[in-house]
């Protein structure tokens, strides 16, 4: 009976054994790896555990804003050619603090206006513009490009070099001396009728010698970007009505056994020179645009009903194939016509956009000296601006020709003020090669009456801006910062006893050179009396 009765207690607990390894275990998940997260309080500072939740930042407001800086008969800048060094540079900072109050992002900058140099160059001269003689350097001495480039950067905005490739001299830029480019180069230079030399563009040793300057400009400066305007072959005008007189290159090019007609050949020419600059901006500063700002119409009945001139047929430049072959980073033709009439401002640039193929930046130019025929200028522009919003959204942007007719005009600053109201960084352009940029590390600090934030970034190789994030209640705040900021002071509230109006959370982003966002952030979270700071990035929304 005992026997039995231990058999029976040895069935029963081989079965409650089976039952309990098949129990269903727990779905609770694992907690996370806590983050290490630093305290700061009155009473004690130690680390305490904690799991950020995934958070997501409002998109950065993205538009191309800059104006062109014309050096070429003292037109925007230097004011005249006999100013000291001190009047050039306080002139410089002036258009660039009103620019920079207006919330532009960008100037381009005219470096070079008749194989000339306003900065210090071994290939050609000092530019007459500066000190009214060609070759003189200015007194006391500085480097002009270079100021700029620093001044604009320090503001938070990119400088792009202006050049006119083939221009040799201008009818405003003095005598001819041994010192010209037109006379050194004299086999290759011709004296239009309206004054102006031109250099050749077909001869391949003015090729070689624009495509020398250029190099030489991107190694020695921390340029963002590199334009040329619509100057390829002059305009007709320029010489009377009259053909270019390229005699010399085009019979040489005839005894070779050349098949194309003379128009064909020129504009291959040109076609060869362009892509030829891009690929050798690429290849020594992938990260540095190409920017190039033809003539507004391609050709006479491109889109339909547009009448005008003929870049084409005029100028030998094929603006539509440089774009369409994508030989170029950002495209700004002069769209220097009202909305509406026989050159309408937007049938235009959506014709441009159409042509767009590889989706380059489309940044038209505008009249903002005047538009011909309008009743009013400011209006005109605030409507085109408007426009290029509604028309191309993904990448907006326009160039304002020239910044004399924002600085010089009160009411056409204060509408580009309003317009302009929030600031905005220069679209991304994703084709060009991203800085890798490390995570910034953020402090922050109980200040009286404020916080004192601090970031830094033990790599600062890429970063050209920061992006700080500020959260009152449901509400997010963003303001951009040059690189070489690294503080900030921000009010702890508005209403003291108004939890809504209480700084929350600060993060920080940082964006390199061509307007690319680092992938993760910093967060700090900020309580009523301490301070949570996550040393681990977070991942954001991009």
């Amino acid at each position: 009976m005992n026997f039995f009765r231990l058999l029976i207690s040895i069935f029963i607990g081989f079965i409650f054994i089976s039952c309990s390894s098949t129990k269903p275990k727990s779905t609770t998940p694992i907690p996370p790896k806590p983050v290490s997260v630093v305290v700061q309080a009155e009473e004690k500072t130690e680390p305490i555990p904690m799991v950020p939740a995934k958070i997501s930042l409002p998109e950065i407001k993205r538009e191309f804003r800059a104006a062109w800086i014309a050096t070429v008969a003292n037109l925007n800048w230097p004011s005249r050619n006999d100013l000291s060094s001190y009047e050039q540079q306080e002139e410089a900072i002036q258009i660039l603090d009103a620019l920079q109050n207006a919330k532009f992002n960008a100037v381009i900058f005219q470096a070079r206006t008749a194989s000339d140099a306003l900065y210090n160059s071994s290939l050609e001269p000092w530019s007459y513009y500066l000190t009214g003689k060609l070759g003189q350097a200015p007194e006391p001495y500085y480097d002009p490009l270079e100021f700029w480039i620093t001044e604009a950067h320090k503001r938070g905005m990119e400088l792009h070099v202006w050049i006119n490739p083939f221009r040799a001299h201008h009818t405003t830029g003095g005598k001819i001396t041994s010192n010209s480019i037109a006379h050194k180069m004299s086999q290759h230079s011709y004296q239009l009728r309206n004054g102006m030399y031109w250099l050749d563009p077909s001869a391949t040793e003015v090729q070689d010698w624009v495509s020398k300057v250029i190099q030489d400009i991107l190694i020695r400066y921390d340029l963002d970007a590199l334009h040329m305007d619509d100057y390829f072959y002059p305009y007709r005008e320029y010489h009377g009505g009259r053909d270019f007189p390229d005699h010399k290159t085009w019979n040489d090019y005839l005894k070779q056994g050349g098949q194309l007609s003379r128009a064909d050949w020129r504009r291959d020419n040109i076609n060869k020179f362009v892509h030829r600059i891009h690929q050798e901006i690429k290849r020594e500063k992938p990260h540095v645009k190409f920017g190039i700002s033809p003539f507004g119409i391609w050709k006479p009945g491109f889109p339909a009903g547009t009448t005008g001139l003929s870049q084409y047929d005029e100028l030998y430049a094929d603006a539509k194939l440089w774009l369409n072959e994508g030989w170029l980073d950002y495209f700004s033709p002069q769209l220097y016509w009202k909305i509406g009439g026989a050159q309408d401002f937007n049938t235009l640039l959506q014709w441009w956009e159409n042509e767009n193929t590889m989706k380059r930046h489309l940044w038209p130019g505008l009249n903002t000296i005047g538009v011909k025929n309008v009743s009013n200028r400011t209006d005109e522009i605030s409507q085109q601006i408007q426009a290029t919003r509604r028309i191309i959204p993904q990448s907006t942007g326009v160039i304002h020709y020239s910044v004399n007719g924002i600085t010089k005009n009160t009411q056409m600053l204060e509408m580009l003020t309003e317009m302009y109201k929030e600031e905005a960084l220069i679209p991304a352009t994703p084709w060009l090669k991203a800085n890798l940029m490390k995570t910034p590390h953020l402090q922050l600090d109980n200040a009286g009456d404020y916080w004192h934030i601090d970031w830094q970034n033990s790599d600062m190789t890429g970063v050209r801006q920061w992006v700080i994030y500020l959260k009152y209640g449901t509400e997010w705040k963003s303001t951009l910062h040059d690189f070489e900021t690294t503080n900030k002071l921000i009010p702890k509230s508005l209403i003291q006893n108004n939890k809504e109006h209480l700084l929350e959370l600060v993060a920080i982003k940082a964006i390199d050179r061509n307007g690319n966002e680092s992938e993760d952030l910093q967060l700090i979270k900020v309580g009523d009396t301490f301070l949570q700071a996550v040393e681990k990035p977070l991942q954001a929304k991009n």
